[in-house]
């Protein structure tokens, strides 16, 4: 097993800048996302779809930063893989279905916004049923991990000569030869076509549907200046608030989901003409994108939302209690 932090050498400051970084991602986002699964779940008036939904994003980034990214921060430093063949399909997956969950969360948002543009109710929000909020949560988790299951069975475990002494376990994207014909067809077919899936499904999507339903929404409303008789002024502005919220998720996840579509192209594309350290260069910049996605998320959520911010947060920890007084 190499340990490049000690001796040190050149290569250790590469490996001491990746833990740096790993850690304060880790660090932000375990308590971020913990923060806003902590507000859904302890104050009464946020149970909603929405509030739900926003909490199922935090889950899923917590998942990703818990599980993921020890296992990749470990290999990367190490070229060993923690758990094995195991992590090597267990970790793919995760993130896939991470993404897809932030895929159809914003779509789910986003006809949300229109409904209640185009409603002539002004009242408050009510608090939904719990049946009918794992209904909608079920939708979300179920088609998402539906779509991800294909990479359990697209990655796999190789064991390489390392450069000095030992081997270099490695996850590429190879098929297993095990598996049924009409199976393995199936993955194959997949694997082709997975970079134009991951960039049509996981990036376009979500953004040309924020993009449509906020079109939509402002000619259904009108321009800006202009307010609604029927809608009273404190409700206007917690609308605005959940449409900035809503503007600011899909901001984040494009950002972020950018350099991963581009190292999936141009891993497709120039794989062959590219060095072995080019190579592992790509695949660490695509996992600290998903890393990075799953911070920053939480901390937009606490500042752009103001029923997830400081003071709902501060009643959470207090206790559901303090509501009462």
């Amino acid at each position: 097993m190499q340990n490049p932090l000690y001796p040190v050498t050149e290569s250790s400051y590469s490996a001491y800048a990746i833990m740096l970084l790993a850690l304060v991602l880790f660090a932000v986002g375990i308590v971020g996302n913990l923060a806003v699964m902590c507000v859904v779940w302890h104050s009464y008036y946020l149970k909603s779809a929405w509030n739900s939904i926003l909490a199922s994003l935090a889950l899923w980034d917590f998942l990703v930063l818990f599980f993921c990214l020890p296992i990749v921060i470990f290999n990367e430093i190490t070229k060993q893989r923690l758990l094995g063949d195991v992590s090597c399909r267990a970790v793919p997956f995760l993130e896939v279905t991470s993404l897809g969950v932030t895929t159809f969360s914003l779509c789910a948002l986003g006809i949300d916004r229109f409904h209640v543009a185009t409603s002539t109710l002004p009242k408050v929000r009510p608090i939904e049923r719990c049946q009918s909020i794992l209904a909608k949560l079920a939708v979300i988790w179920v088609g998402s991990m539906t779509l991800a299951v294909p990479e359990l069975l697209l990655w796999q475990l190789v064991q390489e000569p390392g450069p000095s002494t030992g081997t270099v376990d490695s996850c590429v994207m190879k098929p297993a030869a095990s598996l049924p014909e009409s199976l393995y067809s199936l993955v194959m077919t997949y694997q082709n076509a997975r970079m134009w899936w991951y960039f049509g499904c996981y990036f376009c999507l979500p953004i040309l549907f924020t993009v449509t339903c906020q079109l939509v929404t402002w000619r259904v409303r009108g321009p800006p200046g202009r307010k609604p008789e029927c809608r009273a002024g404190k409700h206007e502005q917690c609308e605005k608030q959940l449409n900035s919220a809503v503007v600011g998720l899909t901001v984040v996840y494009a950002l972020c989901t950018l350099p991963e579509n581009v190292c999936n192209i141009v891993l497709a594309y120039l794989s062959s003409e590219l060095t072995r350290q080019t190579l592992g260069l790509l695949g660490l910049v695509n996992q600290f994108s998903a890393f990075f996605k799953g911070a920053v998320t939480p901390v937009l959520l606490l500042c752009v939302s103001r029923p997830l911010g400081l003071p709902a947060l501060a009643l959470a920890l207090v206790g559901p209690d303090a509501c009462r007084s």
